[in-house]
Parts: C-alpha cells; structure tokens; sequence
C-alpha cells in the first residue's frame, strides 16, 4: 500500500452543507475504491493563483489516503464531472517520505554521536560533517 495525497478546490458558490456533502461524497469515493483515509482537511477559502472558471477564490481540501494505486484514475474520472470540483490533483507520497525519514535518522545520528564526542572528551570525526553535508546538499548530475 502505498499513500497519496489528493488536493481539490471546490467552487465558492457551493454553500456550507453543500461543501460538507461534496467532502463525504469524495471520502466514500475513496473508501468505495478499496482505499483507506488516513487524514482529511479542510482547508478553507484561499485565493487562487489564477481564474478558474471566472472564480477568483475557491475552498481547498486535503485528503491522505492509503491504496494500491488502481484506484486513481476511476477516483480522478469520478472528481472530473463533480461540477463543484474546479481542479485536483494527485500525488504519491511515498519517496518524498522515505527522504524525510532517511534525512531525521541522520540528524538524529549526527546529534548522538556529537553528545557522545562532548562526553567522551573528543571531537566528531571529519567523516560524519561530510556525510551529512552530503545529504543536505547533493551534487547535480
């Protein structure tokens, strides 16, 4: 299972409850699909870069949800003749999260062996500067 993250804005013309129902109408959309919810957030009215649909502003959602990845094109097809739904988008999540818990470990090493240098008496071999250098600013090829 991998996760993924859909982002849609819906039309500012769409009062309150009307919002709520399109909101529940895409989670049981996802969840009918086989995949599992694992946050949802409403966002609010923003300001859009641009006009869409001679909208200047329109309500973000953010959904988190967990699947297989079959499920996205009928999700998307589904999200594209919602008439309150301007624009969506979808992405996976996964690379981006493993980066981020690769790079936490290596901080987290870094800062236990510079306590363990500090109570020890000796200093951080050149090594470790250079590998986390490394890591926080990686050469273009």
């Amino acid at each position: 299972m991998k996760t993924y993250e859909l982002l849609y804005i819906i039309s500012p013309t769409i009062i309150d409850q009307e919002i709520d129902r399109v909101v529940d109408q895409v989670r049981d959309h996802v969840t009918n699909l086989g995949a599992t919810v694992t946050k949802l957030e409403k966002l609010g009215r923003r300001s859009l870069a641009y006009q869409i649909k001679h909208h200047r502003e329109g309500t973000y959602v953010l959904v988190q949800f967990q699947g297989t990845g079959q499920e996205i094109p009928e999700l998307e097809r589904r999200l594209r003749v919602m008439d309150p739904v301007l624009r969506y988008l979808t992405v996976c999540l996964d690379a981006d999260l493993r980066r981020v818990e690769r790079m936490k470990q290596k901080r987290a090493d870094r800062r236990r062996a510079k306590a363990q240098a500090a109570a020890g008496g000796e200093s951080l071999p050149e090594e470790a500067f250079d590998e986390v250098e490394e890591i926080l600013n990686p050469e273009e090829e």
